[in-house]
């Protein structure tokens, strides 16, 4: 099986005996009866019967069919029940509320993206990658209020990408979903690209455009489940025919959705063959697979399910995930499928054939989780918690990890990333700071939230835009030129990405000090080149703080988070000698001053 399902099903125009039609094919094995019902016959519900063919397939071609003209298939079940069903493999569909599918022709679309395609994702396991999340819905609106088109989007979004040094951007789910606020996680339109913002080709023309300006574009996308709504795919022909026929595994209580069955070779075609054709017809960059560890156990949603070996394991998901992540890179080797795993399932990240998932880029919720708890503390308690700055260390080269600061922590009552700090105003700025430039630090490939980067104070809300206005006040557009630097010094020094999955890219100078909540260590790049990262987690400045370092020499400091253009205190940054005193296990000392809530990279003057 070539997984390219979507060439086959769904409405496709055909050429015969020199005549054009539309032939509309859709699998629904358990239907008595089903009838095309459209724009093109005035939506009668009796005169297009399908015709049943193999293996639960029904077809019809006709004339008369315009671009963009509705449709739906009108099932009759084995009851003799009614259903006015999209079709799974639309192209197009109405914009919600309503729910129909459209026809539309996907080809001939004309990309000029071939420079960023034949280069994109080389050896990106040694490349810099920071990423930036967002909602298309609610990244930024117009003044009346109405959202951005695709096109739009390539106009506004593009230039502010570039401007703040992010080298991907990462969609969340934009395939068709009836309720917005789900976020796109709840889908009836899988191969449909939301009409919110326009046409399919006009996403493909936003995705060129990012190309032309080298960045690239992963989607969110969601296998493991699908919503309830009556027009998609649940009890699609009256019967189960996505789900499980066991309610007690179909249902997922916890999200009000549907789990999708991966025994059914019918499923596995239809979600494998979504991810090819993703990358085929959008030239997507990657994907960021959604709840994998709600895929890979019975039990995730707090029911007791076992597999026929009484273990909690979902067979039949694990291999779906082994084979999706094959045929995708057989197809695709250039691209990223990126798992969203929060347990400790053990070869993430590694090739099928050695066992793994196939997978190449995890986000690290371990990392998240602990860095997030402990900044969250008032420092005065920070240094009982030395073990979130340090447990990391046991586990950030298991797997190949991307460091996530997504929508996820700023929603729900979380909190903003900003409003997470503790102390005062400036004290919560300076402490975001110092995040960022730890997150920086650490190995692993970057990801943040959209409006992480200026400091939003509110939640996100998924209903209106980012408090924009908020870049007139001095600390959040000092924020703002805070990220791009960082950004900008992170692409541009290879001691901060080149080695991300090994100790040969790191070395501890001093982690043990928890008394005064410091650590530094050492980033090793490129030919052996070093960039030294001090950190202090209090708001105690530390005059003359002694680190040790294995060169002679004088060293400059590259970023200081508190700077005074950055809304710190520090006027100027200063370049400091070595001394010939042993310390940390190196030949050599430097005197820093390091300032509270802040942190320092350093590099030696060659």
């Amino acid at each position: 099986m070539d997984y390219r399902a979507y060439e086959y099903y769904g409405a496709h125009k055909i050429q015969e005996d020199g005549k054009e039609y539309v032939r509309f094919t859709l699998w629904a094995p358990n239907a008595k009866e089903i009838y095309l019902t459209g724009d093109f016959n005035q939506w009668n519900d009796n005169n297009l019967p399908l015709q049943k063919i193999d293996k639960g397939n029904w077809t019809i071609k006709i004339q008369g069919v315009n671009e963009f003209d509705s449709y739906k298939y009108r099932i009759i079940t084995w009851d003799n029940k009614v259903l006015y069903k999209a079709d799974p493999y639309a192209f197009h569909a109405e914009t919600p509320p309503k729910t129909a599918s459209k026809y539309y022709d996907i080809k001939d679309f004309e990309w000029t993206d071939k420079r960023w395609m034949s280069k994109r994702n080389s050896n990106l396991i040694n490349k810099a990658m920071n990423i930036y999340e967002l909602n298309l819905y609610s990244w930024k609106r117009k003044e009346n209020g109405e959202v951005y088109s695709y096109r739009e989007l390539a106009d506004e979004l593009i230039p502010y990408i570039n401007e703040m040094a992010y080298t991907h951007i990462e969609l969340m789910p934009i395939m068709e979903h009836p309720f917005h606020g789900s976020w796109g996680y709840q889908i009836t339109g899988y191969y449909a690209p939301t009409s919110r913002y326009g046409t399919p080709k006009d996403f493909m023309y936003l995705i060129n455009e990012c190309h032309k300006k080298n960045i690239g574009v992963i989607l969110d996308w969601v296998p493991a489940h699908f919503c309830k709504d009556d027009h998609g795919l649940r009890q699609f022909d009256g019967k189960t025919c996505y789900e499980s026929s066991h309610p007690y595994r179909a249902d997922n209580d916890l999200w009000g959705t549907v789990n999708f069955d991966y025994s059914k070779d019918e499923v596995v075609n239809f979600l494998i063959s979504n991810a090819k054709y993703w990358h085929e017809y959008y030239h997507i960059d990657g994907m960021r697979i959604d709840a994998v560890a709600y895929m890979l156990y019975l039990n995730s949603t707090g029911k007791d399910i076992k597999n026929q070996y009484g273990g909690s394991e979902n067979l039949e998901a694990i291999e779906f995930i082994k084979k999706l992540n094959y045929e995708v890179f057989k197809s695709f080797p250039d691209t990223m499928m990126i798992a969203e795993e929060s347990s400790a399932w053990p070869l993430v990240t590694y090739p099928t054939d050695l066992g793994g998932l196939g997978f190449n880029y995890k986000w690290n919720m371990g990392w998240m989780n602990d860095i997030l708890k402990y900044m969250e503390m008032d420092p005065v308690y920070r240094k009982d918690n030395q073990k979130a700055l340090t447990f990391t260390m046991t586990y950030a080269f298991s797997e190949n990890y991307i460091l996530p600061l997504s929508h996820d922590e700023v929603v729900h009552g979380k909190k903003s990333l900003l409003n997470k700090m503790p102390g005062e105003y400036e004290e919560k700025f300076a402490g975001l700071r110092l995040l960022y430039q730890y997150m920086y630090a650490h190995p692993g490939k970057k990801l943040l939230f959209m409006g992480g980067e200026f400091g939003q104070f509110i939640e996100w809300n998924e209903n209106q835009a980012l408090d924009w206005f908020l870049l007139d006040y001095e600390m959040h557009s000092k924020m703002r030129k805070f990220v791009i630097d960082l950004n900008k010094l992170y692409k541009k020094e290879t001691c901060l990405h080149w080695i991300d999955n090994s100790f040969d890219g790191y070395r501890w100078i001093e982690h043990e000090n928890h008394q005064e909540s410091i650590i530094a260590f050492e980033r090793i790049g490129k030919d052996e080149d070093k960039l030294i990262a001090i950190f202090n987690f209090t708001p105690v400045a530390r005059p003359i703080y002694p680190i040790g370092v294995d060169e002679e020499g004088s060293y400059k400091v590259i970023l200081n988070s508190d700077h005074t253009k950055y809304g710190g205190n520090t006027k100027r940054n200063k370049s400091y000698k070595t001394s010939k005193e042993e310390i940390h296990g190196r030949k050599y000392t430097l005197r820093v001053d390091l300032p509270g809530l802040s942190s320092l990279y350093l590099k030696l003057n060659k």
